[in-house]
């Protein structure tokens, strides 16, 4: 008889190399396994590893880069056993978690076990930590093994750690994990062609993608997944495309982050029968998530990611090429059920010019709150820690003069009593002392609900106005809204103060607490453009009533170096930078 926990559905490729993995996961303590797009490493390896002799001491933790995933391989391991999500499999993500005490897998975002394992160093009644898809190599998982690593070597001999990739090098992260055993395992995927349709630089990518989404919808038959690289391009695509589908059993529907769970279900459950959908996603899409029903793919090679300069202190969002491994990922969308086709919109002889992989986030990320969880792990040195890929000293000293400047560390590194108060908000360490100096004024709640919206893309809408945002954000109703809202209160209310309601017309007084470095002030009378106090130029646009203002603080800023365009900012008058500065 099989275990009550042992899968119903069929088997996928990834079964055959599970007996291995049981054998090195009983003798060692760490283990690599390199399994290719569709084996089902992600919903069948922790089920399979859950009645082994050393996961009876904890459970299993899986990591997953994005909640969507999270969610969705919860959800499917929990109905493939035939329980309710929060029995055996649950979830923890940042709005919203189900869990319960029979809980023995949790499937957990990186960023959920970087606090869990800072709160608990020794990371007690956790068996196994599982790093899923760690090929996107974001800092959350960069980190999160560096310090599993260094809690299994100090601490917890017995905690298992396993690290799960579908293209990466498993011989170079085997010899991090002290020369852990490789398992390998094939994928599952039909045969895809592959179709180049050119690019013309001179139309806008997400014009060029809804014709080419049109003619394809009419050509071809099933589901179309089509790649952009953000949400404005999303929407746009979206617009024309409505103008030139004339097809009303085609539907239109959008997938990325910052949209509630049920619009994202919606994208990724097949179409009911007699319909099919045309799927307008970021790269979100790329791995973890199966989105059924696809059998074409359409990938405008482009993906926005953030890239940050130390020499101003800036994260901007950049748009850039994929690399030649997303392009393959994205490519094999098409072929998870069924034989499918993929367009590029670029020229063949392009693809030889794409990077092998993409830049790991190590590289080019604000080190700010990486630097400040290591102070809280009591690391002055992050070399002394185990990496695949080091931080770069320039983002290090960076990060080390703004939480010097904050006070949240001493100048040998240690963390402060105040960096321990900023340590406990998971937060950019800008966003958290705002939210502990708001509270000195009893404006905590304010301080904390700017610190959602900034953090959180889309949260209150698309408006650059963050005062719009934050009462549009005030007024949502959808349950991310609200899930975030009660969590905006939990952080106001952990940095104490009286919690009141004030004002969304106060923004800027409170962002500048975030951002003095981004006080941006009026180019003479050059409408929209704006000299931040960093010495950068920055741009908005006319239409906006904040373009009209003499001094704005600014959160976020897209773009190129030179002249950035300003995405999210609030008005601030003299008055309030003369008290702030």
């Amino acid at each position: 008889m099989s275990s009550p926990r042992e899968p119903s559905n069929a088997a996928f490729p990834v079964d055959a190399v599970l007996p291995a993995l049981k054998d090195a996961l009983r003798v060692r303590n760490s283990a690599v396994l390199v399994a290719q797009p569709g084996a089902g490493k992600t919903t069948r390896v922790p089920l399979a590893l859950l009645d082994e002799p050393w996961a009876q001491r904890g459970k299993i933790l899986v990591l997953e880069p994005r909640r969507i995933a999270a969610r969705s391989a919860a959800q499917f391991m929990a109905n493939s056993i035939k329980e309710r999500l929060g029995d055996t499999v649950g979830l923890r993500v940042r709005f919203g978690s189900k869990v319960s005490g029979k809980t023995r897998i949790e499937m957990i975002t990186e960023g959920v076990f970087t606090r869990l394992v800072l709160d608990d160093p020794e990371l007690k009644g956790v068996a196994a930590v599982v790093f899923d898809e760690f090929h996107e190599r974001s800092l959350d998982a960069d980190l999160g093994l560096a310090l599993a690593l260094d809690a299994q070597r100090g601490l917890r001999e017995d905690l298992r750690i396993l690290v799960m990739s579908a293209t990466l090098d498993g011989a170079r992260i085997a010899r991090l994990l002290d020369d852990a055993p490789v398992i390998e395992s094939e994928g599952r995927a039909f045969p895809v062609e592959t179709k180049y349709l050119g690019r013309d630089a001179r139309t806008p990518v997400h014009q060029q993608m809804a014709d080419a989404l049109a003619r394809i919808a009419g050509d071809d038959e099933g589901s179309i997944l089509a790649f952009l690289p953000g949400v404005g391009e999303i929407r746009r695509t979206a617009d024309f495309l409505a103008e030139r589908i004339r097809d009303k059993t085609v539907d239109i529907v959008p997938l990325y982050g910052a949209l509630d769970s049920d619009v994202q279900d919606k994208a990724i459950e097949p179409p009911p029968a007699g319909r099919r959908k045309i799927v307008l996603a970021t790269s979100i899409a790329e791995t973890s998530i199966t989105i059924r029903g696809v059998r074409v793919v359409v990938d405008s090679g482009f993906a926005r990611v953030p890239r940050f300069e130390p020499d101003l202190g800036l994260t901007r969002l950049e748009t850039v090429r994929v690399s030649r491994a997303s392009a393959d990922q994205r490519r094999g969308r098409a072929g998870r059920t069924e034989p499918g086709i993929c367009y590029r919109l670029w020229d063949e002889e392009q693809t030889r010019s794409l990077l092998p992989f993409a830049t790991p986030e190590i590289l080019a990320a604000d080190l700010t709150s990486l630097i400040l969880d290591l102070a809280q792990w009591g690391v002055r040195d992050p070399m002394t820690l185990t990496w695949l890929d080091p931080p770069p000293a320039a983002a290090i000293k960076e990060a080390r003069t703004l939480l010097f400047s904050l006070n949240a560390i001493d100048s040998e590194g240690a963390i402060t009593p105040l960096g321990k108060k900023l340590a406990k908000l998971p937060l950019h360490p800008r966003l958290a002392a705002m939210i502990v100096s708001a509270a000195e004024e009893n404006n905590a709640l304010l301080a904390a609900e700017i610190a959602a919206v900034v953090s959180e893309r889309g949260l209150g809408g698309n408006d650059a106005d963050l005062s719009h945002r934050v009462s549009e954000f005030r007024r949502d109703r959808s349950r991310r809204g609200e899930e975030a809202r009660n969590l905006a209160r939990r952080w106001a209310e952990s940095a104490g103060g009286k919690i009141r309601e004030s004002s969304p017309a106060g923004a800027g007084s409170l962002l500048a607490l975030a951002y003095p470095d981004r006080i941006a002030k009026a180019r003479g009378e050059r409408g929209g453009a704006f000299l931040l106090a960093n010495g950068r130029g920055a741009k908005l646009e006319q239409a906006s009533a904040l373009s009209r203002e003499e001094y704005l603080a600014v959160a976020e800023i897209a773009g190129a170096a030179q002249e950035g365009r300003i995405l999210l900012a609030a008005k601030i008058s003299e008055a309030e930078l003369a008290a702030r500065c």
